[in-house]
């Protein structure tokens, strides 16, 4: 039973409402590999996207083209240059709540680490239009850590980073079944599925979510009101 002091919060879904974005970019990018809308490949590339959300962009983009990594590639490019330009036309928006959350973890004398599947290239973009970027201690991607999601290498990286003695220290925020198995497997005491993303609530909870929550604006009255409980159950939300 430790009190935490570091957060993890995911990015897309979870504390910015940027998931049209991102299903319009993965769209452009397998489209200009051949793979249209209206295709039976299509549908398929556009179920493992979904399932895949979280991971690192260009490993979704090398399961959809197996073998072929100058495609992968490729898509992968495509895929950063049409998110980047969504971003310049306009700009990021943070989900309801998801700023005073944060405020409210830093002013408790929690570290706040944003984690993403994005690139190094794309989430500097990214940190470039949040006007609350001075609020974060840390943002990592997969090229940080070594692997992404939903490996526990970015959740590890953090608590090296921010020098937390304990990975029980740590409490996890995020969308989608690769966030909540990156944080199990990394030994975070909570790790939060938020409702506001990609994922339902049972995939979270397959994923080995310890909470089911509506919003990030819930994560603080979560983090703060308990003591860590390693425990598997959970549920703010119903």
């Amino acid at each position: 039973m430790s009190p935490v002091k570091l957060a993890c919060l995911d990015l897309a879904g979870t504390t910015i409402g940027d998931i049209d974005m991102v299903e319009r970019a993965f769209a452009e990018a397998i489209a200009t590999q051949g793979i249209v809308p209206g295709t039976s490949a299509y549908a398929r590339a556009m179920v493992h996207v979904h399932r895949s959300r979280g991971c690192p962009k260009i490993e979704v983009f090398r399961g959809i083209f197996p073998g072929n990594e100058a495609q992968a590639q490729a898509a992968n490019l495509t895929f950063e240059r049409s998110y980047e330009g969504a971003i310049e036309r306009a700009g990021l928006v943070p989900l309801p709540g998801a700023v005073e959350a944060i405020a409210k973890l830093r002013d408790a004398g929690l570290k706040i680490a944003l984690i993403t599947g994005f690139s190094r290239a794309t989430l500097g973009r990214v940190l470039s239009s949040l006007t609350w970027v001075d609020m974060l201690d840390l943002a990592l991607c997969p090229e940080d850590a070594g692997r992404g999601r939903p490996y526990p290498d970015m959740v590890l990286t953090a608590v090296l980073r921010s020098g937390v003695d304990d990975v029980r220290q740590v409490a996890v925020a995020g969308d989608s079944e690769s966030d909540m198995l990156c944080g199990r497997r990394a030994g975070a005491s909570i790790v939060a599925g938020v409702l506001t993303g990609v994922h339902s609530k049972d995939r979270l909870l397959g994923g080995g979510a310890t909470h089911i929550i509506e919003s990030v604006a819930d994560f603080p009255g979560l983090v703060l009101g308990n003591e860590v409980d390693a425990s598997p159950v959970a549920t703010s939300a119903t």
